[in-house]
Order: structure tokens, then C-alpha cells, then sequence
């Protein structure tokens, strides 16, 4: 699509390539491989002389529907799917780095994440340092001879902080050093990073981009020139490929992802003050609240704060599981970005492998709760948390 559309446009128009049949709906391929007319042609392809299909563990219509519609939204050159959030980090540093390189990485990410860099790259001689989030100083004194990426989210899981993007951008430029963002809080309708000055974006594809908890998917988001290289090589030789079925609910998603976001952020926003005037919570984290140390970065990075909100309960982890055990509607697991609205300790969860050192660095907490606020009723989201509050 060339005309300059609206993002909510783009999110059902683009990435359509209709077949012979005409069809409205885009076309669900499930074949592992594609039929050559002749030898010449299998060798053409299988060596990059002719464009077109070869194999689904890398080319497959449906999953290449997918990466053109994110992509476009992302204001990206191209993308990458894969088969979850992690293995898009995975094939992002597989593609990118090799034994003796460095990365800067914040210390407030996905529990998952952290061990993927401590326990996993370390093996394979990638040094690492972790650095706060928002400390444009600390990302530019971490920087070594053999600095090659720096990786982050924001706003980060669970604590909600934020880092001026186009500030941290121009540290790694300087350095010519590769900036990955996870931008899978906000996805492209709240905060779109490349537009600010990130080479890489990284999506869990699992969480708003599908919004219904129902399949897995991971995204790896840029230019050509930064992806197409490592980063295809690998998923083309490693194969933590994005499957056709995945990649066609994904499609669905991204066509009501602005709707459902929005919404689910403005409820987010309110259930976010309530928290702040119940007596027994300690602080509530939601960039939306001007009592947000980043509120104003936040304003001018994202057009909303986002669906997630995190609060701490005075009483610790006792009276932070009681409240969530307390809960009769809402969902008791370690995902999120779902119509239903979910709930989770990650201090014993999603940052429950990580040292309790780590977990202080990152402001987790142990009467820390991370709600990721769905599409029910507001009203009744507040009587079910009121349960183990009150």
C-alpha cells in the first residue's frame, strides 16, 4: 500500500495478496513446501537468484502477510516472525553478535529475558552489563570497545519505567551501536520506537498483537539492511519459525489492535487512580499517573500509558497473594495483554528464576501485583480486587 493510510487502516488493508480465487479474508497456506516448474528454477530460488517460495521454515504466504502488516505499522522496512516473544530476542542476538561481543542491557526486563542473557548467551561468550533503565549516563559508560546492542523494554515488566528512546538513540548512534526495543506494552498503536530513533523492535506477538491468549508469536521489526542479513540467515537455518496458523490468527489481531488497546488503556488509567486512593496499597506504577516519575516523557513518547498496571500492597507477599487469591474473575496467570484481564506476583512468577538482588535492582517487590486490565467491566474489575483489599 503507497498511500500514506491511518494506523488503524493499515492494521486490516495491508499485507493482502489475494490468490487466483479473489478471496476477502487473506488465505491460511498450510504447506511445508512450494513446487518448482523445473530444476533451474528450485536452484534459483535455493540460491537467492529468483524471489519466491521454497520452504514454510522461512517463506510461507500467511506468515509473510504477517510481517508486511506489522511491519507497515511499525513504520519498519520488514520484519521477522517467529515462533514467541523469546525466540525473536534468541534470533535478534543469534543473528547480530558473536563470542567476545558486548551488550548493554537493562536491568528491568522480562524474567525470561534475563536468563536468556545470564544463563544462555553467556555460554556462548557474550559479555553483558546491566544498567538502569532510565540512566542515559549509565547506557553511555557501560559502552566497552566490543559494545555491539543495547537491548531494553519500555515500559519495562513490571515496573513500568520508561526511557527517553530518541535520548538513548542518539548514545547508540554515536557509538554505532544497535538499538533493540521491546515494545510489546505498547505495541505500535501507543508507541512506535523506530519512528524515534530504535533500529530493532521486538514484539511478543503472544500478548496485545493476538489480544485473546490463544497462540504463540514473536516479531523482530527494522530495516532491510539490519535485518536481512544475520538476523533471516538464522531463523532460516535455525528455524524458530512463526507457524502459518499462528501467523494467520496474528493477522486477526492486528485488525482490531488499536480498538481493543485503547480501550483496554483508558480502563487501565482509571483502575490505575482507584489503586491510589485504596488504603492498603503502597504506590501504584502506571505511566498514565502524573504521579509517574517519567509522566511527561511518557506523554511524549506514547499516545496512552498502556494497559498494564502495577501496584504494591503494604503487608508483602502474604497480603499480595491474598489478594490475588481473593480474586473470583480475574485470571491468575503470567500473561497478559488479553481481553481478560489478568493477574500475577511477579516476584514469584515471571521474576521468580532471577535473584532476589536482581529483583531489588529492578523495583520488584515482594507485595508487588501486575494486573493487565482486559475489556470487562471496569466496575467489576475494582469489586473483584476490592475482595482481597478490603
Amino acid at each position: 500500500m503507497t498511500e500514506p493510510y491511518d494506523l488503524e487502516t493499515l492494521a486490516i488493508r495491508s499485507g493482502i495478496h489475494r490468490t487466483q480465487f479473489n478471496e476477502h479474508a487473506e488465505a491460511l497456506f498450510m504447506t511445508s513446501s512450494y513446487i518448482f516448474d523445473n530444476a533451474q528454477q528450485a536452484a534459483d530460488r535455493f540460491q537467492n537468484k529468483e524471489p519466491g517460495y521454497i520452504y514454510s521454515r522461512f517463506t510461507n504466504p500467511t506468515v509473510n502477510a504477517f510481517q508486511e502488516r506489522l511491519a507497515v505499522m511499525e513504520g519498519g522496512e520488514c520484519a521477522i516472525a517467529t515462533a514467541s516473544g523469546m525466540s525473536a530476542i534468541l534470533t535478534t542476538m543469534m543473528g547480530l553478535l558473536k563470542a567476545g561481543d558486548h551488550v548493554v542491557v537493562s536491568q528491568s526486563i522480562f524474567g525470561a529475558a534475563v536468563q536468556l542473557f545470564t544463563n544462555i548467551l553467556a555460554r556462548f561468550g557474550i559479555e553483558y552489563t546491566f544498567v538502569p533503565l532510565s540512566d542515559i549516563n549509565g547506557w553511555k559508560q557501560a559502552i566497552k570497545s566490543n559494545t555491539r546492542l543495547f537491548y531494553l523494554e519500555t515500559p519495562s515488566n513490571p515496573t513500568m519505567e520508561l526511557v527517553d528512546i530518541e535520548a538513548l538513540s542518539e548514545v547508540s548512534k554515536n557509538a554505532n551501536i544497535h538499538l533493540v526495543v521491546d515494545n510489546c506494552f505498547c505495541t505500535p498503536i501507543l508507541q512506535r520506537p523506530l519512528l524515534l530513533g530504535a533500529d530493532i523492535v521486538i514484539h511478543s506477538a503472544t500478548k496485545y498483537i493476538d489480544g485473546q491468549g490463544r497462540v504463540l508469536g514473536g516479531a523482530i521489526v527494522g530495516s532491510k539492511a539490519v535485518l536481512m542479513d544475520g538476523i533471516y540467515s538464522f531463523l532460516r537455518t535455525a528455524g524458530p519459525s512463526l507457524s502459518a496458523f499462528n501467523a494467520w490468527i496474528l493477522l486477526k489481531g492486528l485488525e482490531t489492535l488499536k480498538l481493543r488497546v485503547e480501550a483496554q488503556s483508558h480502563a487501565a488509567l482509571e483502575l490505575a487512580k482507584w489503586l491510589s486512593d485504596h488504603p492498603h496499597v503502597a504506590r501504584v506504577l502506571h505511566p498514565g499517573l502524573s504521579s509517574h516519575p517519567q509522566y511527561d516523557l511518557a506523554k511524549k513518547q506514547q499516545t496512552h500509558g498502556g494497559a498494564v498496571v502495577s501496584f504494591e500492597v503494604k503487608g508483602g507477599q502474604e497480603k499480595a497473594w491474598k489478594v490475588i487469591d481473593s480474586t473470583q474473575l480475574i485470571s491468575i496467570t503470567g500473561n497478559l495483554g488479553d481481553t481478560k484481564t489478568t493477574i500475577t506476583h511477579p516476584a514469584t512468577t515471571t521474576h521468580g528464576r532471577i535473584s532476589a538482588e536482581a529483583r531489588k535492582l529492578a523495583g520488584i517487590s515482594d507485595g508487588l501485583i501486575r494486573v493487565s486490565v482486559g475489556l470487562e467491566s471496569l466496575d467489576d474489575i475494582k469489586l473483584d480486587l476490592s475482595r482481597g483489599l478490603d
